[in-house]
């Protein structure tokens, strides 16, 4: 989340650009926030002052007794009792407005980097890349879901009678392909200096709310109710969540981790084409990267983990582009967002494959997440994650895409994970 001091130093601004980027007005959240605040520090200062009281009259009191004025110590003693009522008072009182301004902050975005696009929605996002030049069309048009069935690589009615729609086996050569896709990524991450993780895949409310799943996304979430527990709607949680509480030393950076998990998402969206075969599940697998950098460092990182993306889909060969989101269509928690789409031939449209983003320290601050300088100053880090990648469209595109005379030819980076180049009937 935001803190309180930036509203107050940066209020007009911050203002205007949750108006101009975001679409959207927060003058009566922020003004509420900031009159909270006052509140606080007006109280603040009144217990202070009580304290101070008290420890003034801790120190006459003995000092009375001691000089045999025992006659002056008992009004002492009643001020001293009274003076520590009020104390405890106005510490429940600060305990509410404390608890008050954190619910509030809460429904307050993070604010959108200078560089991110103005716009109301995804038709308002800028490409700022495009790579298709080495991308050869198939022989035909086919669609996913149709060779999924045609090659049993899928087999979609088992897993609506074992769950429900959106729970798709992987089968034969296709459970080969999603696991070699797996191993590729993760091989491809840890390259990079990543480092591999099999977190839980269950998580605590405070692991939600650190990564801003909560209070914003509960209706996304499963729920363990009677545990008090959320299965994870990606693993950025947990990878997350490592660094809660901690704080690091100036040589600690960058924190790099990396997990291939499931996925589990209780809407799976629109009706449709959108929701054909891989299209939109309720459960997938996804590889994340997640990084924990110094504030100065954490645009150049963005970068890195841009590049890495990128890599990785020119080593798969499939035609993609990568956007910079507007502010209508940022995440809550997201300072700057880029979305990678790769172009399915069969459906003739893109699809999103990865979103990799800079909260910078809006996540951080909820986690508690800080570092000490070198002078001994404490300041919050900035986070960053990333999906490299998320496989049901990976797989989607790279069966319409790559449909040669019968064949799906397969990219030659993955031969070594297959053992084998295609797969046919």
């Amino acid at each position: 989340m935001l803190q309180v001091n930036r509203l107050r130093e940066h209020r007009e601004y911050i203002l205007e650009v949750f108006k101009n980027k975001r679409g959207e007005d927060y003058t009566e959240q922020i003004d509420s926030i900031l009159e909270l605040d006052q509140q606080r520090k007006n109280l603040q200062s009144e217990q202070d002052a009580l304290n101070h009281r008290s420890n003034e009259l801790s120190k006459q009191i003995p000092v009375l007794f001691k000089e045999g004025k025992a006659d002056q110590v008992e009004p002492l003693k009643e001020e001293a009792r009274e003076v520590k009522q009020q104390a405890r008072e106005l510490g429940e009182e600060l305990t509410t407005i404390v608890e008050k301004i954190k619910e509030n902050m809460c429904h307050v975005p993070n604010v959108p980097h200078e560089s991110v696009p103005e716009g109301k929605d995804d038709s308002d996002n800028v490409v700022v890349k495009i790579v298709e030049s080495h991308f050869t069309p198939p022989s035909e048009k086919v669609y996913h879901w149709d060779m999924l069935e045609k090659y049993s690589l899928a087999d979609f009615e088992s897993g609506v009678k074992i769950t429900g729609a959106g729970f798709p086996l992987m089968v034969n050569k296709g459970a080969r392909l999603q696991r070699a896709l797996v191993n590729f990524f993760l091989d491809k991450n840890t390259a990079a200096g990543y480092n591999e993780v099999i977190p839980p895949l269950m998580v605590n409310h405070e692991s939600a709310f650190g990564t801003g799943q909560l209070p914003d996304k509960e209706a996304q979430m499963y729920e363990v109710e009677r545990d008090q527990l959320f299965v994870i709607p990606t693993s950025e949680v947990p990878l997350t969540n490592i660094f809660r509480g901690e704080i690091l030393g100036e040589n600690d950076f960058p924190q790099k981790v990396t997990a291939a998990t499931p996925c589990f998402r209780r809407e799976a969206g629109s009706y449709g084409k959108d929701v054909r075969g891989l299209n939109r599940l309720h459960q997938f697998e996804k590889v994340e990267i997640v990084r924990v950098e110094k504030p100065e460092y954490s645009t150049q990182a963005l970068e890195e983990m841009k590049n890495h993306v990128a890599g990785i889909l020119e080593d798969l060969e499939l035609p993609y582009r990568v956007l910079r989101l507007c502010g209508g269509d940022l995440g809550f928690a997201a300072a700057i967002t880029y979305d990678f789409e790769v172009y399915s031939f069969g459906q003739e449209r893109w699809l999103e494959v990865s979103s990799v983003s800079n909260f910078e320290a809006y996540q951080a601050n909820r986690l508690s997440l800080r570092y000490k300088t070198e002078s001994g100053k404490t300041k919050s880090c900035h986070t960053l994650n990333g999906s490299a990648l998320a496989l049901p469209r990976i797989m989607a595109a790279l069966i319409e895409n790559n449909y040669y005379d019968g064949d799906i030819i397969l990219p030659e980076k993955l031969h070594p994970y297959l053992g084998f180049d295609k797969i046919s009937l």
